[in-house]
């Protein structure tokens, strides 16, 4: 009887808490204190919320288990395929990193007003090198998206690695073996450019200015360097004709373009544009660097620096790398906005006769 009556109180108590429920959901209205209440004491200490974290975790841990399993398998039996395979997977995390430190860099400039010519050399250098890794790397992003087509970018990160992917999905191997070849292109360009101004000197006028122009080319081809001060005294010849940025004649553009490895082979009005925004990129990428020091720089930091401004850095000691900078950043601090022309010909000027061994410490 006694348990009779205390199931009947039990039910009626749900009933009237359900009804109580029903009734304030009807009305509009919510109650928490009903709301906890209508609750079963195994709901109270399992949430929904906590049963999908629950499964979630069972779930990723279970995924973890069996991608370890399959690495292994990989790495026992395709050790050349999982090393591709191990690479594509890092270059990804690497690329997606980048992708967040870009968002965060964004968020911050618009959130506070930043200038792009404000930000700090890092973070300029990320932005400026993430939107050239995104345009090449975006067809390989769209290929591996539906099933099963990862197989086909192992593929053609096998026979064409350096054609159609970014240093984040190189080995370090091909790292060193890439870099070592892009220069080499570059460098093909170094005489074309200096002929080009030996062909430009020309045009001008004045008769000091000419003579300077030529001494200098000449130096620059004897396999001599020449001084930052030597280069500062034709300033004047690059921020109007006839080697302004925007008065150079098409065919000392196109000498210029592969020395950031543009193409050529477009419109002169498209590679004036390109010249332009890319000439004055660098120029503040050398502003900010030199806000920051370059002794601020870690050494894989040096390198890249020396290297996009023209230098085979990895033949070169970390000492011989910081100088070099150095001296380029004295002749680039020293340049106005309308002088940038003369830093795509530095690239030239600096780096063509720079020393090609020594030591690495």
């Amino acid at each position: 009887m006694a348990l009779f009556s205390s199931g009947l109180c039990s039910r009626l108590s749900l009933t009237r808490l359900c009804g109580l429920r029903t009734n304030m959901i009807t009305n509009g209205l919510y109650s928490p204190y009903v709301s906890c209440q209508s609750r079963l004491p195994l709901c109270r200490h399992y949430s929904s919320s906590k049963v999908r974290r629950g499964i979630g975790r069972y779930v990723a841990s279970k995924f973890q288990t069996v991608n370890a399993k399959y690495e292994g398998f990989l790495k026992r039996r395709f050790p050349r395929f999982y090393q591709l395979y191990h690479t594509f997977t890092k270059g990804f995390k690497l690329l997606f990193q980048d992708a967040k430190d870009v968002q965060m860099i964004k968020a911050k400039m618009f959130s506070k007003g930043v200038q792009y010519k404000d930000l700090p050399y890092r973070e300029m250098e990320k932005l400026r090198q993430f939107r050239r890794d995104l345009m090449k790397a975006l067809p390989l992003v769209v290929i591996s998206i539906p099933p099963f087509a990862n197989y086909l970018v192992f593929v053609l990160m096998y026979f064409f690695p350096r054609q159609l992917l970014i240093p984040h999905f190189w080995t370090a191997k091909q790292q060193v073996e890439f870099r070592e070849l892009y220069h080499s292109h570059r460098v093909l360009h170094h005489w074309p450019v200096l002929k080009g101004l030996e062909s430009t000197s020309q045009q001008v006028k004045d008769g000091q200015l000419q003579s300077r122009l030529r001494d200098l080319c000449a130096k620059v081809q004897s396999g001599a360097n020449p001084k930052v001060s030597e280069i500062l005294a034709v300033r004047s010849l690059f921020s109007g004709p006839p080697l302004g940025i925007n008065r150079m004649s098409v065919d000392q553009m196109r000498y210029v373009s592969p020395l950031l490895f543009l193409t050529p082979r477009l419109p002169g009005v498209l590679i004036g544009r390109r010249l332009n925004s890319h000439a004055m990129e660098l120029l503040l990428l050398d502003r900010a660097l030199s806000r920051l020091g370059p002794h601020q720089l870690s050494d894989s930091e040096l390198r890249q620096a020396c290297y996009v401004r023209g230098l085979h850095s990895n033949s070169l000691g970390i000492n011989q790398c910081r100088e070099w900078l150095t001296q380029w950043l004295q002749l680039s601090s020293s340049l106005k906005d309308s002088e940038v022309s003369l830093l795509l010909h530095c690239i030239v000027f600096l780096s063509s006769n720079s020393p090609t061994g020594g030591s690495r410490h």
